[in-house]
């Protein structure tokens, strides 16, 4: 027998933009790290109520409440209160990857999910182009030169005419595509469905055929969604494939990667380096081998946060809101059974 709560979400109608017909002033619930960091700007909306919570008060914010803004972007918190949810009918994400809020229940609801699809493809984009080029040009080797005060002629490569293979061919992968095409890189792209034409990559390669597909790149850029069908995509398997001087960069989700496995290419000299900004556990422990591994960069999962990054999440939400409203239809919306937003692919003329 179901619970009170999934009655209520098999109840309603699975339409993205219904609007709140039963409230003039529909609640909306809105999950923060702490309850002081708020996203600015929604003291100026009007026609709803702003419910802030952190995780251990956000089943008593969802009483009642219709709307849920997940500002706490990595939070699973709404899985233990998903039974005081019976009211939700539309949950939205500050982030472009859905697979820390999805779980089962809310996977069979009829709950909608949005997301923040497109706030950071350009940003994500440049730091793959900054991690390519620093990669190319020496970087690291140069810094550390610097700090031993050690003036050492070298040369390096050129990024004109260097192989990426970008898996991933939504938002994020595209604009990285374009950006690396635009620096005179050859780009090829991985996705579920293999495609010889596309208008951002060279062509698509299957995603399952990657052992047989990353020999060819002097760059291997993981930009994909984290779901069952790729989570440890690249593993040893792949990994020994790789060119002996390849650079792989991630910024995915950390599970995409088998981290020991590329520890352990790194430490025996296999590929020549990575550049990962997302990882396992985050933040990484300070104890961690990853942090003495060579010729690896680590950022702090800040490769999509450039200045005034909240500011565009809070107004894509506002937009949203407005729309929900209305009774419009809610831009974003994703398939929760796939893990991501279809209409990206369809409105970019892609095949994920």
């Amino acid at each position: 027998m179901s619970t009170p709560s999934e009655s209520a979400h098999t109840r309603r109608s699975a339409g993205s933009g219904r609007g709140p017909a039963l409230d003039s002033q529909p609640a909306i619930a809105v999950l923060c790290e702490r309850p002081t960091d708020r996203p600015p700007g929604l003291s100026a909306l009007s026609g709803v109520e702003f419910r802030y919570c952190s995780a251990t008060g956000l089943a008593e914010a969802l009483r009642g409440a219709r709307g849920l803004l997940v500002w706490d972007y990595f939070s699973t918190a709404l899985r233990d209160a998903w039974a005081q949810a019976a009211a939700l009918e539309w949950v939205h994400v500050t982030a472009a990857g859905v697979d820390t809020l999805l779980f089962d229940a809310l996977r069979s609801s009829d709950v909608v999910v949005t997301n923040a699809r497109g706030v950071f493809d350009r940003p994500i984009a440049e730091y793959v182009l900054g991690a390519v080029l620093a990669h190319a040009k020496g970087s690291r080797e140069s810094l550390d030169l610097q700090r031993r005060r050690l003036w050492r002629h070298r040369e390096t490569r050129s990024v004109a005419g260097a192989a990426a293979l970008v898996v991933g061919t939504g938002g994020i992968g595209r604009e990285t595509a374009r950006l690396l095409r635009a620096a005179g890189l050859r780009v090829r792209g991985a996705g579920r469905v293999a495609r010889d034409e596309d208008p951002d990559f060279d062509r698509i390669v299957a995603s399952a055929d990657l052992a047989a597909e990353v020999g060819w790149c002097d760059h291997l850029v993981l930009a994909a969604p984290l779901t069952e069908a790729t989570r440890g995509l690249v593993g040893r398997e792949v990994l020994t494939a790789m060119k002996p001087d390849a650079h792989l960069v991630n910024v995915g989700r950390g599970p995409l990667l088998d981290e020991a496995e590329l520890l352990t290419a790194l430490r025996a000299n296999r590929i020549g380096a990575a550049t990962l900004d997302v990882f396992d556990t985050e933040p990484l422990p300070a104890d961690h081998p990853l942090w003495e591994a060579p010729n690896l960069t680590i950022t702090a999962h800040m490769a999509g946060d450039v200045l005034g990054w909240r500011d565009t999440l809070a107004a894509q939400f506002a937009d949203n809101l407005e729309r929900w409203l209305a009774g419009e239809p809610l831009r974003n919306v994703v398939d929760k059974r796939l893990g991501y937003v279809p209409g990206a692919a369809a409105a970019s003329g892609e095949g994920r």
